[in-house]
Formats: C-alpha cells, sequence, structure tokens
C-alpha cells in the first residue's frame, strides 16, 4: 500500500502547508503532491515554497504561478521565479500499479477552467458528474489529481477516480491518496470545518451577514 498526501492551491500560506506536512508525517504517507496555484492571495511566497521543496513535494504549475511569472520573470535573484520556471504542467507516474496524472485544472495541461462538481453548497450536481465523466472517457489513468477550482471532492468518474484535495488556505483541507486501494481521506486544516466550496463570491456574502 502507498499513502499518497495531496494538497492544492496553498497561495502563499504557509501555516495551513506546515500542518498538512504534519498530518502526512504522522500518517506515514511516502510521497506529496500539490496540484499547483503555490503564489496568489497570500505575501508569504518564501516561507511556503521552502516548505514544499523541504518536503520533497511533486508540484505542478498554477495559473497564479504563471500569472507570478508574468510580473516577476526578469526580477533578478527571484528564487520563486526559478521555482516555478521549473514546474511541469502536468506529472505522469505509477504508484502501486495505478496510473496517476496531476493538473492544475484539468487535462491535459490547462491552468484555467477546470473540473467544478459541487454546488455552492458542497453537493455533488449529477450533470456535472455526467459531463465530466463523458469528457474523461479516453482519459485512461486511474487517478487524476486537480486543484484550481476550490472544491473538495473525491468521486469516480468512469474509470478514473477524480481527487480535488481543495485548498490548503481557503477550503481549509488536505487529503491522503490510498493506492491500489483507490480510498481517499480528507483532514482539516487550521482548527477550522471544511469548506467543500469555496469562492471569492461566497466569502463576500459571508462578510455581509456580520
Amino acid at each position: 500500500m502507498a499513502l499518497i498526501g495531496l494538497i492544492s492551491d496553498v497561495h502563499a500560506t504557509p501555516a495551513p502547508v506546515e500542518e498538512a506536512l504534519s498530518v502526512f508525517q504522522q500518517a506515514g504517507v511516502e510521497q506529496i503532491y500539490c496540484a499547483g496555484d503555490i503564489a496568489g492571495y497570500n505575501d508569504q511566497l518564501e516561507q511556503t515554497i521552502a516548505l514544499l521543496v523541504g518536503s520533497g513535494c511533486q508540484t505542478v504549475v498554477g495559473n497564479h504561478d504563471l500569472l507570478y511569472l508574468d510580473h516577476y520573470a526578469d526580477e533578478p535573484g527571484n528564487g520563486a521565479v526559478a521555482f516555478f520556471n521549473q514546474l511541469p504542467a502536468s506529472i505522469d507516474t505509477t504508484i502501486a500499479g495505478k496510473r496517476v496524472y496531476m493538473v492544475h485544472a484539468h487535462p491535459p495541461d490547462a491552468c484555467h477552467g477546470g473540473i467544478k462538481l459541487l454546488d455552492p453548497l458542497g453537493e455533488v450536481r449529477p450533470d456535472r458528474v455526467a459531463l465530466w465523466t463523458k469528457q474523461l472517457q479516453a482519459f485512461g489513468f486511474d487517478v487524476l489529481v486537480i486543484g484550481h477550482t476550490h472544491q473538495v471532492f473525491a468521486e469516480q468518474l468512469g474509470n478514473t477516480l477524480v481527487v480535488n484535495p481543495g485548498s490548503s488556505a481557503f477550503n481549509h483541507s488536505c487529503a491522503i491518496l490510498r493506492l491500489p486501494e483507490m480510498t481517499v481521506e480528507v483532514f482539516p486544516l487550521s482548527g477550522k470545518a471544511i469548506e467543500r466550496t469555496w469562492n471569492w463570491g461566497k466569502q463576500v456574502a459571508e462578510n455581509f451577514k456580520h
């Protein structure tokens, strides 16, 4: 059995990343994967990258990371630029006999768009499941790990288990994938309940309640 730690959309917020790494260590996780968007929203980017690099995390590039490169690519000595420049758009690997693919938004290499399966209340939408089951019909991988949408789910779509661990910063979540069993356990972070769906619009609405 292989235990794989999954995080995504960490958005330059190191504290929940550090907590997720502790969860993974206690569980005996063998490898950690991050589905992109290391930059964006918060300002502790160097600390966040250091945690990922120190843990040996395998990472793909996200849309916020590309945006960071657009702004700072010519900045001499910028360690974050060097880090983002060497990130792949996708990872294709085999773990415990299962083919695993990771990309930020959706395959083969998209950083925008993404796979949204949940409604604003965090409930699975059957129409979205049907749509993406059809879209992934010829995909050919056992597991697809994604991020970008700030949704938390693990759904079997045809022959592919699609896993989004959610944003460690905003959904307050990380996940552990067990292979070859193909099971996923989601863990809360930052002492907060997991928000299965998070977006700026929802956050603004919540702020108006107080």
